[in-house]
């Protein structure tokens, strides 16, 4: 009985949550703002990703997008805005979009994003490892938000290898013909070879990288430098994330 409650407890702040957040990220059908990248963060949630490691993720994306570094890479394109969702994903066919898409400007909008991330519940917590699932998800996002243009890029972060669905390298190939790149943000702590198998066979794409993470505590670390270089899109940034990371702390490639 304990259990059901607390499951309806679950599933109702998890609707609280998700006609909140709508509101965030609502413009009107008619207002198409140009954008200069269309991003989808797609975070491990699976059953490995303990309920430290998870919180430690998210403290991660609301750290970045609290970063006055991070508001001047989205400053510096030419619509001076991007386009920001994040999913939640596990097995092949779960996945959630935990925060809906909203366009980022400004510092303001930035801070309205953090905060999403920070309230945003785990809705996921096992069902295998399907890194292929993730990018076939996140590739049918881009077309439904209320802006237009922009790179097209899929942000995948996990720390294990795709083990459930079809291969990832086909995943990623066929998002890959449709238009998007895919970015790696492997993380070690349980398998340190994980960095080789996301150059592999995840990432693809124009321009398209990895940056590790040691663990999950200096998670906060990659993904600023990550974002950075994805909002960026300049090779120049790339060099610099390289020679500013340590093994201790998150490397480039």
């Amino acid at each position: 009985m304990w259990l059901a409650q607390d499951a309806l407890a679950a599933a109702l702040r998890a609707l609280l949550f998700a006609l909140a957040i709508s509101r965030l990220g609502a413009v009107p059908a008619a207002a198409q703002t140009a954008v200069d990248l269309q991003l989808v963060l797609a975070v491990d949630a699976s059953g490995s990703v303990s309920e430290e490691r998870f919180e430690l993720q998210k403290r991660g994306y609301v750290a970045a997008f609290r970063s006055p570094q991070l508001a001047r890479a989205i400053g510096s394109g030419p619509a001076h805005a991007i386009a920001v969702t994040m999913v939640q994903w596990t097995g092949p066919a779960l996945q959630v979009q935990v925060i809906p898409w909203m366009i980022i400007g400004d510092e303001a909008s930035m801070e309205r994003l953090a905060v999403a991330i920070a309230a945003a519940p785990r809705q996921l917590f096992g069902g295998g490892t399907s890194i292929s699932g993730a990018i076939d998800h996140a590739l049918g996002l881009f077309g439904t938000g209320p802006f237009s243009g922009g790179r097209r890029v899929i942000d995948i972060s996990g720390d294990g290898r795709n083990n459930r669905g079809r291969p990832a390298a086909e995943a990623r190939d066929d998002a890959v013909r449709a238009g998007a790149s895919i970015n790696g943000l492997p993380i070690l702590a349980i398998e340190p070879d994980l960095e080789t198998f996301y150059r592999d066979n995840v990432i693809g794409g124009p321009g398209a990288f990895v940056i590790a993470a040691a663990s999950f505590a200096t998670f906060a670390d990659a993904i600023l430098k990550k974002l950075i270089i994805e909002i960026s899109d300049g090779a120049s940034m790339r060099s610099v994330a390289r020679a500013s990371s340590s093994p201790g702390n998150a490397k480039a490639d």
